[in-house]
């Protein structure tokens, strides 16, 4: 089955009971026993329930995994996947790495001596330097958030299985239309499902993958455990959503590289940071493991009171957090999405405060070229 197809065929399509083509959004909490401990195959919704299932079949399916899990946002997702490590083990995370991901390792995890370290993970020399006796897992974003850095998810695997680490992969940018990190030797795989997975703005959700039975078992030890799960509303708009991904996708990136032009040749942008550009660093790799480059660019003015400026001009890109969505978005992530890191290591980083990210939509790119060029006059 295609990738269109899946989007579509994939996983649980339907009730058998009805005929009904949509899967039903089952509003309930707990279930009828024919006898004790004889359950349907549901007992208690925060362990199971038929809508949220008939979600985790279909997101398995499409990142060719074992199992599939959903929470009620990517932060629990990721946290919930943390809770596997034990207390002074040790995680390596890519360093440019999303902002409420750094801020859960530092802030909230580190007070039960959940320790890490953070590292370009797109140099292969660098990860292995900074493997210590205690680490237990890899965790890596790619493309990066919001710098578009790209880490090749192959040789991370090599890594892993020579030093028998867990490989995770959060393929919130790439999503599972254009790159499946499972295929590449990942063993979880994690999703802001609230980005381009529902990709209307209206819901909030944390998707999971993993590559092993034993895997499934302990995520679904620690999801029923801990009850970060996602109600059954919001797992059906994520099915819908997920029937237009391919070509929301194809659309996205349509419009992505003609205003990648756009801004090269703006004699207002110093730099444009997007995997899709023949120097950008790693765009070899991402276009053999990935089918396409997606729809978040970030590119820099040169100080904050111009990005300031291009905020307060632009009409058809939205001035929000997230991404992912059918409306383009803009952000400034040094005040926003990346604001819980200290200036200090955001400079270190270079995600400074003339950078602006936006995620392109599938509006009339003349249009967002238009909007773009009068907020950069």
């Amino acid at each position: 089955m295609r990738a269109k197809t899946k989007m579509i065929h994939g996983g649980i399509t339907g009730d058998e009971a009805t005929g009904a083509v949509s899967v039903p959004i089952y509003q309930v909490s707990t279930y009828k026993q024919d006898s004790v401990g004889n359950d349907r195959g549901y007992e208690y919704s925060r362990t199971g329930n038929p809508t949220r299932h008939a979600l985790e079949t279909v997101i398995a399916d499409l990142e060719n995994g074992e199992a599939g899990f959903a929470f009620g946002s990517g932060m629990a997702a990721i946290t919930s996947v943390m809770m596997l490590l034990n207390s002074n083990d040790h995680v390596l995370m890519t360093d440019d790495v999303y902002g409420g991901s750094y801020r859960l390792m530092t802030k909230v995890l580190s007070r039960f001596n959940l320790e890490h370290s953070f590292v370009d993970t797109s140099y292969p020399k660098k990860v292995e330097a900074a493997i210590q006796e205690n680490t237990k897992a890899l965790f890596i974003e790619t493309p990066t958030n919001p710098l578009l850095k790209i880490t090749d998810i192959k040789k991370m695997a090599e890594i892993a299985k020579k030093h028998d680490l867990l490989l995770i992969v959060d393929n919130t940018f790439a999503t599972p239309y254009w790159q499946q990190p499972i295929d590449h030797g990942a063993d979880i795989v994690l999703h802001s499902a609230t980005k381009y997975i529902g990709g209307h703005s209206d819901v909030v959700s944390g998707l999971v993958v993993v590559n092993s039975k034993d895997l499934a078992e302990k995520v679904h030890f620690v999801q029923n455990s801990v009850g970060a799960v996602l109600g059954p509303q919001d797992s059906w708009l994520l099915m819908r959503g997920i029937k237009t991904l391919a070509l929301r996708m194809e659309a996205i990136e349509a419009n992505s590289k003609k205003i990648v032009e756009f801004l090269q040749n703006h004699e207002q942008v110093s730099s444009v940071y997007y995997p899709g550009i023949k120097n950008h660093r790693g765009h070899e790799i991402a276009g053999n493991q990935a089918a396409g480059f997606g729809g978040m660019i970030s590119f820099d003015v040169g100080s904050g009171e111009k990005a300031a400026q291009v905020l307060d001009r632009v009409k058809y890109f939205t001035l929000a957090e997230s991404l992912g969505a059918v409306e383009s978005l803009i952000s400034v992530p040094a005040k926003m999405t990346h604001a819980s890191i200290p200036h200090g290591r955001r400079q270190e980083l270079g995600i400074t405060d003339g950078l602006i990210r936006v995620s392109v939509g599938i509006e009339d790119v003349e249009d967002l070229i238009g909007d773009l060029n009068e907020g950069l006059k």
